[in-house]
């Protein structure tokens, strides 16, 4: 008997047989995929919610999430990175830029959502990675493959097609992708985990949250909790939020980072396809053009970034 590079094997030993498949990897992959279509499925959501004003849906958004993480962090006694984080000057002061980032990607999403605009929310966040690149050529100086070059200027083609498609710039698109790769830019400049850091940054939303919601009830009368459906989503909001982001850190921790990419479009998949069968919002021909060079641009980046990972040296 021989084993596998060729050499005896020793007298009674077992037969040596590839490794398993690693099961991390494997509930990587699992975590990956429902933390997607999770997103994806985000608009159907939402949608049951269009009838209440943005910001009200946003603040029980953010006072929910934090009830929920409270249990999280509490359950796996990680609040110490929270006090560290709050002690920090100069991670609460970047936490307080990623906060307000945030804040308005949520905003700008739930608004999109509820004035039928879901299509526009699918093209801001297939262009997303692309813009995530483009801060990182102007802000850190990284350079990019021809390839990766050219898939950008493809999308900008295509963002200026989708402007003459509507008839004015796609702010909803353009704004949920700027502000979200600007909000992966800061948020890699601190050390906090996923779910304390979005702890601290929920604690930060809270006191404009709470102050809107009083006024709303004091002021003009909004009763947020009329019926069973508004305020059980209202509510649910919360929890399906940290849900998501949980799934996500721990698909990022088994993952590489190019399978992760790879995943990321799921969710602006599910908005199209929700956008144009569900919701039936119309995709004119000049809208379906912008779309298909998008698709072209993150094919073209996508291949060149699978094709130059093989460059590198492999991982012992």
């Amino acid at each position: 008997m021989t084993s596998i590079e060729g050499a005896p094997a020793a007298a009674g030993a077992p037969p040596v047989r590839p490794n398993p498949p690693d099961p991390n990897v494997r509930f990587g992959v699992i975590a990956a995929i429902v933390t997607y279509s999770m997103w994806g499925l985000f608009p159907l959501f939402f949608k049951l919610l269009d009838h209440v004003d943005p910001v009200g849906v946003v603040a029980h958004r953010v006072i929910f999430s934090l009830v929920f993480l409270c249990l999280v962090l509490a359950l796996h006694r990680r609040f110490g990175e929270v006090i560290a984080a709050l002690r920090d000057m100069r991670v609460l002061g970047v936490m307080a830029v990623t906060t307000t980032l945030l804040a308005f990607n949520w905003l700008i999403f739930v608004w999109g959502v509820s004035i039928g605009q879901v299509l526009q929310v699918s093209f801001g966040y297939f262009i997303n990675p692309l813009v995530s690149v483009a801060i990182g050529m102007v802000l850190l100086g990284e350079r990019q493959s021809p390839w990766q070059t050219a898939a950008i200027g493809i999308a900008v083609a295509a963002v200026v097609i989708q402007a003459i498609a509507l008839g004015d710039v796609p702010w909803i698109a353009l704004g949920l992708a700027i502000l979200f790769g600007f909000y992966g830019y800061f948020r890699k400049t601190v050390r906090v985990g996923s779910a304390p850091g979005l702890f601290v940054e929920t604690l930060l939303m809270l006191p404009p949250a709470v102050i809107y919601l009083m006024v709303s009830a004091m002021v003009f009368g909004r009763d947020y909790y009329s019926d069973a459906v508004t305020a059980t989503a209202l509510v649910v909001s919360g929890p399906l939020t940290a849900l998501a982001l949980i799934f996500f850190a721990y698909a990022a921790r088994q993952l590489r980072l190019t399978t992760i990419g790879m995943f990321q479009y799921i969710a602006p998949s599910l908005h199209f396809l929700s956008a144009v069968f569900l919701f039936g919002e119309t995709l004119d021909p000049v809208s379906l053009l912008s779309f298909v060079l998008i698709w072209l641009s993150l094919v073209v980046f996508s291949f060149d970034t699978w094709r130059r990972r093989g460059r590198g040296p492999r991982p012992a």
